[in-house]
């Protein structure tokens, strides 16, 4: 996708994708820029009429009973930016902030926030010339909204505060507008608050937080097969007749993944009618899709939620068509607070069992005669012992981070927002699950296709030669200590990135 428009519907979540991750360029439909100018036509009228409404005549938060005079109201939305724009910390990812404007266009684009079109196109502008503003990772409570993020991506419209420069480095955003020929635009009534006041952050963090935990749980299914498969463990648990009669659909997609991932293996057959093979697998292997695949459903439903987010007008006031302006609490984050936790813990989960498996191959006690930490002369040699250390380490830290964000709340403004979500807060914890997930997987996987290399001359399943083949290149075969950091990152990549999938995918057909 190379261009996104923007209707006066919204987005979607692959339009999000293509713009944070792709550098779409954004174009405005004509019918979101009429939506735009009737809600802004009926902003007017207020101002003419001289009515006090939220936003448009007075101030904000516990401000909101001072009537600001007709003259100042331009003053008090560029005021607003400054004061909002008060984050503190490392700055947001360039795919995070490139998400969050896009969808503060989407928002504006519905109609309903009362702006002039050009503050739109001015965004658009932005995004289409890859001017990234510089938005610290502290600040927002999810209520009302992510206003100081978005206060800070505001804050360069009008030629201030700070971009991302091209090797991460902080400038002026005076600087980089100059550089690419845009001018700072002069903000009208409502306009400021209308750029501030909605979940476009957290909603931008959960959209891409779907889509990789999506591929992650897809991944799960093929390093627990993978290590299954290493251990000679038992195919028989993943029966899809074993999961009918308990039909939670993420189980049964997950089963079906690794019934199908443990076919056509030598390794698999060298075993299956051995009298001495154990009558059950342990729990980390038997049990993986029930564990997968109900982070599957709870990934279904985060997605709904993600969904309706995206359809939802989130600012406040908000203008309806009959002219009225109401104040709504539709920008507190608390469906996406929760959706973000609840998928943290089940992400959390899939990786702790997969460092159970890597335990269990690295363990000569119970890998079934494969050598211990899957060194060929262990002793002189540790082999992967320490990977599993490191592995164990982010399993402790995500456990830590699946403590939900959104059952904490402080009051702000003078106990006027007395109540807030923490969704920005849980949104960025969860990148931060599924990025130790990645880590997590790629343990598994380097330690499953060592521990199948050490079972040659028995040739592992597809997938496992997919495996073999894709990480191979890197780690090469068993044999004595190497530096092993740059082969966990070789398998991080590889876990991340879409080539062994689509190998594996070439030989057995798609993944659910």
């Amino acid at each position: 996708m190379t261009t996104v428009t923007v209707l006066s519907t919204g987005v979607t979540p692959a339009d999000v994708l293509a713009v944070a991750r792709g550098n779409a360029k954004v174009v405005l439909d004509p019918a979101a820029t009429e939506a735009m100018a009737a809600s802004r036509s009926i902003v007017d009228g207020i101002e003419a009429a001289g009515r006090p409404v939220y936003g448009v005549s007075t101030g904000f938060g516990a401000l909101a009973n001072t009537f600001v005079a007709p003259e100042r109201r331009a003053e008090l939305q560029h005021a607003l930016i400054r004061s909002h724009a008060a984050g503190v910390g490392a700055p947001m990812p360039r795919e995070v902030v490139r998400a969050m404007m896009l969808l503060r266009v989407r928002s504006l684009a519905l109609g309903r926030s009362g702006v002039r079109p050009l503050v739109a196109e001015a965004l658009v502008d932005l995004l289409n010339h890859e001017v990234t503003p510089w938005v610290p990772e502290h600040g927002s409570l999810g209520a009302s909204g992510d206003l100081a993020p978005l206060a800070h991506c505001a804050l360069v419209l009008l030629g201030e505060g700070w971009v991302l420069g091209p090797a991460g480095e902080r400038i002026p955003a005076s600087d980089a507008l100059r550089r690419v020929g845009l001018k700072p635009v002069s903000l009208a009534a409502k306009e400021g608050l209308a750029l501030i006041n909605g979940t476009d952050g957290m909603l931008g963090m959960l959209l891409l937080a779907v889509s990789d935990a999506r591929h992650l749980f897809a991944m799960a299914d093929v390093t627990a097969a993978l290590a299954i498969e290493a251990m000679l463990g038992s195919e028989r648990p993943f029966l899809p007749e074993l999961h009918a009669i308990r039909p939670h659909p993420g189980q049964a997609a997950s089963a079906a993944n690794i019934h199908r991932l443990l076919q056509g293996s030598a390794v698999m057959d060298s075993h299956r009618d051995d009298l001495a093979h154990a009558v059950q697998d342990a729990y980390s292997m038997r049990c993986a899709p029930q564990v997968a695949g109900a982070a599957r459903d709870t990934l279904d439903f985060v997605e709904v939620v993600a969904g309706r987010e995206l359809l939802s007008v989130v600012d406040n006031p908000v203008v309806l068509p009959d002219g009225r302006v109401e104040s709504t609490g539709n920008f507190h984050g608390a469906p996406l607070g929760f959706a973000a936790d609840y998928l943290a813990i089940a992400a959390a989960e899939v990786g702790a069992i997969a460092e159970r498996r890597v335990d269990r191959l690295l363990d000569v006690t119970r890998s079934r005669e494969l050598p211990a930490f899957l060194s060929p002369d262990a002793g002189v040699n540790s082999g992967l012992m320490i990977a599993q250390y490191t592995a164990a380490g982010i399993v402790a830290e995500n456990r830590r981070l699946a403590a939900p964000a959104s059952v904490d709340s402080l009051p702000t403004s003078g106990m006027q927002e007395d109540h807030v979500s923490m969704g920005w807060a849980a949104t960025k914890k969860l990148r931060t699950v599924l990025d130790n997930l990645t880590s997590l997987l790629a343990v598994e996987l380097l330690s499953a296709v060592r521990g199948l290399q050490l079972r040659a001359p028995l040739t592992p399943s597809p997938a496992g030669r997919a495996a073999l083949d894709v990480l191979g290149r890197t780690i090469g075969e068993p044999g004595p200590d190497v530096f092993l950091a740059p082969l966990m990152e070789a398998a991080c990549e590889v876990v991340r990135g879409p080539e062994l999938r689509a190998a594996i995918e070439r030989e057995i057909g798609p993944l659910a």
